[in-house]
């Protein structure tokens, strides 16, 4: 029940982010002017503006000049909801033994990195670049709501770990940037703390998992393009998407995965 609603949810958040991945590169405002056709500047009626039902009824096109609308948007929207709905099944499925509020605060939290994650991903690939709009708040959100979190779960010796985790990131990828700059932005390395922050709030196994996982997602991707001929020796490649892509990694699977890889070694 709680995933469904989360998944519907996820349907508002995506058309939210659809205006934060147009608006917040640009340093426009996120709530004002409403939004309104890029062709031919018309209002969007709020009957026009439901998530995914009103592209499909609108058949990809402006009510009013029939220019074609992205069909990005209802991609985006459809993603919010697939990814909210999996986070929620997710998360709730990680605590049982926590009372019932820190459950539902971290699931909160956890919401809110996906939506980030979504908007982050998206700006990247436009831009490259990862907005202090949406990385610095992120240190607040995250930092407050799992705090409160632990603190009702009566644990919050997990809060000195995350703490540890998210400047043990953001080092490591402050020192990449200073090592080699043209590889990596400071996006790259405020970004890095957020998601230390989250992955060492899970565990030890889960930041290592998920901070290597960025760099293995990252140069696969960069083979396969070299492979393709879609990109040469030396040509840069938004990496935010695969920070992000190793930290939900990491987050889900990094416990048993680090776990098997002390077993094999012996440890």
């Amino acid at each position: 029940m709680v995933a469904t609603l989360s998944a519907v949810f996820g349907l508002l958040i995506g058309s939210f982010l659809n205006v934060v991945v147009h608006r917040v590169p640009a340093r426009r405002s996120i709530v004002s002017p409403p939004s309104a056709c890029t062709n031919c500047g018309s209002r969007i009626r709020a009957i026009d503006n439901v998530p995914v039902v009103s592209w499909i009824a609108l058949r990809g096109r402006c009510r009013h000049c029939a220019a074609p609308i992205s069909m990005r948007y209802p991609l985006v929207e459809a993603g919010t909801a697939l990814a909210f709905g999996l986070v929620a099944w997710w998360s709730l499925a990680q605590t049982t033994e926590a009372p019932a509020a820190s459950r539902y605060i971290e699931l909160g939290a956890y919401l809110y990195l996906a939506a980030v994650s979504i908007a982050l991903a998206l700006i990247d690939l436009d831009t490259r670049t990862l907005p202090n709009r949406i990385v610095l708040p992120s240190y607040l959100v995250a930092g407050a709501a799992l705090s409160a979190a632990a603190l009702i779960a009566g644990t919050p010796e997990v809060l000195v770990r995350a703490a540890i985790g998210a400047g043990i990131l953001f080092a490591a990828y402050l020192l990449l940037a200073l090592i080699v700059p043209r590889g990596m932005g400071m996006g790259d390395v405020k970004l890095a703390g957020v998601l230390g922050l989250y992955l060492a709030y899970q565990g030890w196994g889960q930041l290592t998992v998920g901070a290597f996982a960025a760099f293995v997602l990252g140069g696969v991707f960069g083979v396969a393009l070299l492979l393709a001929r879609k990109a040469k020796r030396g040509s840069g490649i938004p990496f935010g998407p695969w920070m992000i892509a190793g930290a939900w990694l990491g987050l889900v699977v990094g416990e048993p995965i680090a776990g098997g890889y002390l077993a094999l070694i012996g440890l």
